[in-house]
């Protein structure tokens, strides 16, 4: 049984409650094991690196040496916790002044770090670990006639394009073929939703969010599949919004292992797919006559 650690972070074990349902579930189905990483802290999230360098990289550092106790890798479901521990990697491998720094502090706390832990995304895991081929002979759920748009977003291939092509990411598509879904010609499937924008500077924010919906409508995708709970977040949770502001339809947006999960034959429920704000089951329903 593959084996690797594990580091939710903060989104999953909230608002992003159902990816982690979802992600656990489908590893599971596929009989590879997850174990929490122990004490594990914030990672800090992109803002904070602007504010004082020396901790943020620390505090996301803490995890990394963490991980290095137990000599696997670190796989993480979150873009920004994902990005941001890459980039603390990169940067305690790049600046030796940084990193005599980080590596003091963490001493003191009763660490070593030596930059062994590898950061891993999922995505990566699922089609460079285990493979398309084996998933797909694990799929006793086909989700034929699903059309599903792929959105990755800005964070999980740029700028470390380390599983996939930054410009037109192709994992993901895979993935979702192999659970049996159409996947559509997603022109966007890298543009940024926005990010905090939504709260800051709504206009911006939801013609952002605008845009990616429209550009799945346009495709006749029945739904979004996406790697991100930010993106997830904003795609979904503002949607009342831009029906008013822009008269569009409403559209699915739910977690590429909640799709997955199902072609595996997960129930509905062990997924999470019972908490979206935007209904995804009865859209499934109407496709798929194995859902429900």
């Amino acid at each position: 049984m593959n084996r690797y650690l594990y580091y939710p972070g903060c989104s999953v074990k909230g608002t992003a409650k159902p990816y982690e349902e979802s992600l656990l579930a489908v590893f599971e189905a596929l009989d590879v094991r997850l174990d929490e990483l122990d004490d594990w802290n914030c990672c800090g999230a992109t803002a904070y690196m602007s504010i004082d360098e020396t901790q943020a990289v620390a505090l996301a550092g803490r995890n990394l040496a963490l991980a290095e106790q137990d000599g696997l890798d670190l796989v993480t479901p979150c873009s920004a916790c994902y990005l941001v521990l890459l980039k603390t990697r990169n940067q305690l491998q790049d600046d030796p002044e940084l990193r005599t720094r980080v590596t003091g502090a963490m001493q003191r706390a009763g660490l070593g770090y030596e930059g062994t832990a590898r950061v891993r995304h999922p995505i990566d895991v699922l089609v460079n670990d285990i493979g398309l081929d084996a998933i797909s002979a694990r799929v006793t759920a086909p989700l034929e006639g699903v059309r599903v748009a792929p959105y990755y977003g800005c964070q999980i291939v740029r700028p470390y394009a380390l599983f996939d092509s930054q410009e037109d990411p192709q994992t993901m598509d895979r993935i979702l073929e192999a659970a049996g879904t159409t996947v559509v010609n997603y022109r966007f499937k890298t543009r940024c939703c926005g990010g905090s924008q939504t709260g800051t500077l709504p206009d911006i924010g939801l013609h952002l969010v605008y845009g990616l919906l429209k550009e799945a409508l346009n495709q006749s995708a029945d739904m979004i599949a996406t790697v991100c709970p930010l993106c997830q977040f904003n795609l979904e949770v503002h949607q009342k919004e831009i029906q008013r502001l822009y008269g569009i339809e409403p559209l699915p947006v739910v977690y590429f292992t909640q799709l997955l999960g199902l072609a595996l034959g997960v129930p509905t429920r062990k997924l999470g797919l019972h908490r979206c704000i935007v209904p995804a089951e009865p859209v499934l329903m109407r496709r798929v006559a194995h859902v429900g």
